[in-house]
């Protein structure tokens, strides 16, 4: 075996171990006594007993997490603006960030190995390259696929939460309440917002101004629809307007592109009908019609010869 082929076997396994590693660190990390005698305590205290055992996950997993984010070939600012990119994809867990750069990295070697363990010479190395290239991109499709669906999604479940929040605000709510209560109504229904404005909620609880909460909201999503709902939510509250009749009018507004959205995608239809009409029922139609035609006209023939 050649020694590009023994790296590639040990980087490998180098990279299964890895993930291995920080799968077993995740879930069969030892507690100490403390943290033991914590989660006996969580058992009993019913409710919160669930926030209590992420804390001591995140307690056990932190050492690993931060000593394999220290030997990631990457700065502090990719890895920021990474995790916000995982924010907008709906993916908040503690060590997302470490564990998508440690699958970033290990997929390349993994499929270039695959590929070498199978192919030799030169072809061999080009293929691997090209494989283990697909590899690296692949995580990053992924993430901006999930990241547009969920972008998406949020799109079409604006102008329901505004109309909600409209109710509880004309009802006597606060624009804090209203937004609770609409995350709680829209659980089932849009998730992914729900999820989002508990978030605000949370924020402004712990101490979070109003403002910053909202321009956090908008920075995670990336959808313009919300940017353009902070940007009058601030302006509302800056200046003391009527919050009902605002949201009234941008709810107007989400729910008008959200039409617009749906007549585009009902006109690409036609377009995109075309291929399949063209390579699979065309032919199935034209055997049909056409095949007993040439069948008869192949046996006319033959007779008369």
């Amino acid at each position: 075996m050649t020694p590009v082929l023994w790296l590639a076997i040990g980087g490998l396994f180098v990279s299964v171990g890895l993930l291995t590693g920080l799968g077993a660190s995740a879930l069969l990390g030892h507690a100490s006594p403390e943290r033991r005698r914590l989660r006996e305590a969580a058992a009993l205290g019913g409710g919160a007993g669930l926030l209590t055992e992420q804390i001591l996950l995140t307690e056990a997993v932190s050492p690993r997490l931060t000593s394999i984010a220290r030997r990631l070939p990457k700065s502090p600012k990719e890895m920021g603006r990474l995790r916000r990119r995982l924010a907008s994809a709906g993916i908040n867990r503690f060590g997302a960030a470490v564990c998508y750069s440690v699958l970033e990295l290990g997929l390349p070697v993994l499929f270039a190995g695959a590929v070498l363990s199978q192919m030799r010479g030169s072809s061999g190395y080009m293929v691997a390259a090209i494989v283990g290239t697909i590899g690296y991109l692949v995580p990053s499709l992924v993430l901006g696929r999930l990241i547009a669906k969920r972008k998406q999604r949020i799109e079409n479940g604006l102008p329901d939460a505004l109309d909600l929040i409209i109710v509880c605000v004309e009802a006597g709510c606060s624009l804090d309440q209203g937004i609770l209560k609409t995350a709680e109504e829209l659980e089932i229904s849009h998730p992914d917002l729900a999820s989002e404005l508990r978030t605000i909620t949370t924020e402004v609880r712990a101490g979070k101004p109003r403002v910053e909460a909202f321009k956090n909201f908008a920075a995670r999503t990336r959808v313009d629809d919300v940017r353009a709902l902070v940007a009058m939510l601030v302006q509302t509250d800056r200046f003391g307007t009527s919050i009902a009749q605002a949201l009234r009018t941008h709810a107007a507004t989400s729910r008008q592109k959200r039409r617009q959205r749906a007549e585009e995608r009902a006109a690409k239809v036609g377009v995109k009908l075309v291929f399949p009409l063209v390579f699979f029922l065309f032919p199935a139609f034209y055997v049909v019609t056409l095949g007993p035609a040439v069948i008869l006209f192949l046996r006319s023939s033959f007779f008369a010869n």
